[in-house]
């Protein structure tokens, strides 16, 4: 009762700070984490911003960066425009894959962000929205072929119907333009430098307007009825960021290099190269005000500067010709007027590092935004400080987020003895831990090994000791996503078993008998003398281990398993105390053949043994296993859908009544299942959740699925019931954080896309 009454406080603090959300789910952890990237601010309302990261979420804020929501499209947001006839319309443009290469798609909302409507490609030429590969991304496929890459958007300043889209097809940009709010394009011009940003110039005539396209090294300009290509920034072949603004009515262009930065006045006819001060910087990122031309923000690293390297944000007042270091940081050396919230204060200040991209306010050069690889900052007045906004700090000293989360995790794990404690399993920060049910987060690794601190695969607490856990931990991060093991060998990977004596206060190493491994996953046999507890790990590339003095040492378990680095990933035990193990390895088409595609096995002695259990036909890529806890011959397993030419097939959730001798699939909507879930409440109601922006429950024991309404987070990893409330569940995501919210669904909670030909749930 305690911890549900705390939850309940935590939902209501989430009500009052954070932004509120269209359903009945709220979000929890202590907020950023991940990369998070192109910060968008409303030019006519300051108070909307947005936010993109490269894990599929995006973020609005209604009230100027304090508290922010997600939103979902389904493919990765690539920035944001807006219209400068209604401020409560704005566009995204997304990026998806298919057959053909990169997809793309074009969004527009005219409610702030709030749902959002297919464009581009025209909705009533979409025949089907397919996912496929390692990331299960999706790609709009359309009668009208392939829409090609969306690569920058402006709406025009007399006229919302008319649209400016720089677009690539068949590896060529051109100049398409719109007359009737993006249902139909018009190709207007070749854009042989390429196209990255589009500015119309609104003293411009509306039948003749002047169009500023800044291609990849170069500016191409629209005039008087005439194109004019101006020259390359000297020694310059790709710029990784530009920015144009008006000052005093002129053009003011800003274009940043690797290793250079410059400055054009004259609509790129010409450039100056412009410098900061210190030495061989490195620049990620520039922003100029819309409206206030001379003022630009800069992000930069290496910068020396007597002897001292610094990284930051440097700002001009006239148009490049001085600047100064608004933001100045080392890898040990703070920022006086860098007021973070979390990251710094555990990682340093190197973690962020600089801003991957900044925004300015188009009337109040004051007001800027950096998103880095962590947080998103701001400054309000001119950058003389920056405050984190991704986090908030509470009363307590722990942290609670904002509502900007971008963060891989695997389980939320509860202490048996105290209703108050609880852990997210996290991959990049490690472990968290709560000490008030929920509220609020602190880190829990800083006794782990430095080289184990970046993921914590899962974690188990002792039911009949207090205190007393252990969880494994690795330096590799993603697994068992194949992008990680293709481009490097499991041989090296690091990791092991911690165990605490403290309820996860603190932790030591517990690994005697075990090599550096990636440790993916461990299982506590709960019948095992509470003073020789028996634990098995699965150990990435290794196999599985096992212990019979409660951790201490352990001993490789591999009789019957693939003999070369098996990549042993997920362990269960059914009620005849049976053990399953999942082995990962997979290739996207089945290419690797029975001998090296993922595999699942069965020891009825212990782990000395191992068998073979035959997947489905056409199943490759195991996932998970769950026995129902009444049956031992009641076997569910989620599977990773095999590519076949633009969709994925063999996926899903597949159900044994046999022990594994036949298989029948129950849900094929969703190819990419990432674990089935048994609720220990109910074992009749299943949950499953993977990549397909879907979580499903079943009340049949897994005959029949609906999708739970409201979770629309692209990558989703596990339902985990919530111990303290049998109606709501907990969903651990690939990149937004944990979702907290009704376990059966918000039938009232408004989507995202609304959008029919492209909806979640099709």
């Amino acid at each position: 009762m305690i911890r549900k009454i705390l939850l309940t406080s935590a939902a209501l603090l989430a009500a009052s700070y954070g932004a509120a959300r269209q359903d009945a789910w709220e979000i929890i952890g202590p907020g950023g984490g991940g990369a998070q990237f192109f910060p968008a601010i409303n030019p006519q309302n300051p108070n909307d911003v947005f936010v993109a990261c490269d894990m599929t979420g995006a973020y609005v804020s209604h009230d100027g960066g304090d508290s922010w929501r997600m939103f979902s499209l389904g493919q990765v947001s690539k920035g944001f425009i807006f219209d400068p006839n209604d401020a409560r319309t704005v566009y995204t443009r997304t990026s998806g894959e298919g057959s053909s290469g990169r997809a793309g798609a074009l969004w527009r909302s005219t409610d702030a962000g709030g749902a959002w409507r297919l464009v581009y490609p025209d909705p009533a030429t979409v025949t089907g929205v397919f996912e496929n590969g390692d990331h299960a991304m999706n790609f709009i496929a359309s009668s009208a072929g392939d829409p090609g890459e969306i690569q920058a958007l402006a709406v025009d300043p007399a006229d919302s119907h008319v649209l400016y889209a720089a677009m690539r097809r068949n590896r060529a940009s051109r100049l398409f333009i719109s007359a009737d709010w993006g249902k139909t394009w018009k190709d207007a011009a070749d854009l042989a430098g390429g196209g990255r940003f589009i500015t119309i110039d609104a003293r411009s005539p509306r039948e003749d307007r002047t169009i500023y396209v800044i291609g990849e090294n170069s500016v191409a300009m629209r005039k008087a009825g005439a194109w004019q290509r101006g020259a390359a920034a000297k020694g310059v072949t790709s710029f990784v960021d530009v920015a144009l603004g008006f000052s005093a009515g002129k053009a003011v262009i800003y274009a940043a290099a690797e290793h250079g930065l410059f400055v054009s006045e004259d609509g790129g006819a010409s450039w100056r190269e412009s410098r900061l001060p210190g030495e061989a910087p490195e620049f990620e990122a520039i922003a100029a005000s819309a409206h206030h031309g001379e003022v630009a923000y800069l992000s930069y690293g290496h910068l020396s500067v007597g002897g001292e390297h610094f990284f930051g944000v440097a700002k001009t007042t006239d148009a490049g010709r001085t600047w100064t270091l608004a933001w100045k940081e080392a890898v040990r050396q703070a920022g006086s007027n860098i007021h973070d919230v979390w990251v710094s204060q555990r990682f340093g200040p190197k973690w962020g590092d600089k801003p991957l991209n900044l925004t300015v306010a188009a009337d109040d050069p004051n007001l800027c935004f950096g998103t880095d690889d962590g947080r998103t900052m701001r400054t309000r007045d001119g950058g003389r400080n920056w405050e984190g906004v991704y986090s908030r700090r509470t009363g307590d000293g722990s942290y609670t987020t904002t509502g900007l989360d971008v963060t891989t995790n695997y389980g939320v794990h509860f202490d048996p003895f105290d209703p108050q404690r609880m852990f997210i399993t996290y991959t990049d920060i490690g472990v968290f831990r709560s000490e008030n049910g929920g509220r609020g987060w602190v880190s829990a690794t800083g006794t782990v090994p430095r080289d184990w601190t970046n993921t914590t695969y899962w974690m188990v607490f002792d039911p009949k000791v207090r205190g007393r856990a252990w969880a494994v931990t690795s330096g590799v991060h993603d697994l068992p996503r194949p992008k990680m093991w293709r481009r490097d060998s499991v041989a090296t990977f690091e990791g092991g078993v911690v165990m605490s004596q403290d309820g996860g206060r603190t932790w030591h190493v517990s690994n005697y008998g075990m090599p550096q491994i990636a440790a993916t996953h461990i299982l506590l046999d709960e019948s095992s003398p509470e003073n020789a507890r028996v634990l098995y790990v699965t150990g990435f590339g290794r196999g599985v281990f096992k212990s019979t003095d409660g951790g201490t040492s352990w001993s490789l378990q591999n009789d019957g398993l693939p003999q070369k680095e098996p990549f042993a990933w997920r362990l269960a035990q059914g009620p005849d105390h049976a053990l399953y193990v999942v082995v990962a390895r997979r290739s996207e088409d089945g290419s690797f053949g029975n001998s090296g595609d993922g595999g699942l096995y069965r020891s009825t002695d212990a782990a000395a043994h191992w068998s073979k259990i035959k997947l489905p036909t056409g199943v490759n890529g195991p996932n998970g296993i769950a026995i129902d806890p009444r049956d031992s011959a009641r076997l569910y397993l989620a599977a990773w859908g095999r590519t076949s030419t633009d969709h994925a097939i063999s996926g899903g959730v597949w159900i044994s009544s046999d022990g594994g001798r036949t298989w029948r699939n129950t849900l094929s909507k969703d190819q990419y299942v990432y674990d089935v879930t048994i609720d220990f409440r109910h074992p009749d109601t299943l949950y499953a959740c993977g990549f397909s922006s879907s979580a499903w429950r079943s009340d049949d024991r897994g005959e029949t699925w609906q999708r739970i309404r409201g979770f629309n987070f692209k990558w989703g990893h596990r339902v985990i019931p919530d111990p303290a409330d049998s109606s709501k569940i907990y969903v651990t995501t690939f990149g937004g954080s944990v979702w907290h919210g009704p376990a059966k669904g918000d039938p009232q909670a408004k989507e995202d896309i609304v959008t029919p030909e492209v909806a979640y749930g099709r």
